[in-house]
């Protein structure tokens, strides 16, 4: 793989807002080739016309990640675009954040299907392309829950944590010529805390963790450090906070 993004194919799932939706924006601006995949088309839409009208090179698909065949799809459609797959972004996630003996179980199910069969479905659908032409790039984001667990983040740290362990088990098993990378975002401008369920938690969440935010750009910033890195390169782990934050 060549050293910068100029020209590389893309795709990024949980494209629709936030940090997926900055990884894309900012990638195209870079001169990426950027392959958009969520659930919310309509959203996707206006982002790929965007980029469009910006000048940048970008398609969307529709997938849900939960679903292994759709990823599949998913990298399928980028390649028959662009002829290739350079780079796979394992974006899309969910932080329903709850204590345990809540026992939110179709919560906890929700977080292990997205946050880590989401993740391995990923692998599986873009692996092959990446190892038939003995080239690629994976990019997970997690969290800084990858690293921290405290009271409601159980599950939601237990998946991140999963993820982490994930990539760097890849990362040992292919290829030399197949980078693994792990960004893992503090308290980021995101969606995430619309996914928590319960009123007052979300009300908490949103006064004493999503403060002092990072721009969803700053993440897009570290990806892009990690794309444009020269191929014998392999930043394996990037953790990006707002200065003062702490922990979580």
């Amino acid at each position: 793989m060549n050293s910068g993004i100029k020209g590389k194919v893309v795709a990024i799932t949980g494209a629709s807002s936030g940090i997926g939706e900055a990884i894309a924006v900012h990638l195209a601006s870079k001169g990426a080739r950027v392959v958009l995949g969520a659930r919310r088309t309509s959203n996707l839409v206006k982002i790929v016309s965007s980029i469009i009208e910006n000048g940048g090179e970008a398609v969307y698909f529709s997938v849900d990640v939960t679903q292994p065949g759709q990823v599949k799809d998913f990298v399928s459609y980028a390649v028959e675009n662009f002829g290739t797959l350079d780079v796979f972004v394992n974006n899309a996630g969910l932080m329903p954040l709850s204590m345990i003996n809540s026992y939110k179980v179709s919560e906890w199910h929700q977080m292990i299907d997205v946050n880590i069969k989401g993740v391995l479905h990923g692998i599986a659908a873009a692996l092959p392309v990446f190892e038939a032409k003995d080239n690629g790039q994976f990019v997970n984001i997690t969290s800084v829950g990858d690293r921290w667990v405290g009271p409601t983040s159980t599950v939601y740290s237990a998946t991140k944590f999963a993820v982490r362990a994930i990539s760097e088990g890849l990362r040992q098993e292919v290829s030399a010529n197949i980078r693994v990378t792990l960004v893992a975002p503090g308290a980021t401008e995101s969606e995430l805390a619309e996914t928590i369920s319960d009123p007052e938690l979300k009300k908490l969440a949103i006064e004493k963790f999503r403060v002092n935010l990072l721009s969803a750009n700053a993440i897009a910033r570290a990806v892009a450090y990690a794309v444009e890195q020269p191929s014998d390169v392999d930043v394996n782990e990037l953790v990006v906070r707002p200065t003062a934050q702490k922990s979580f």
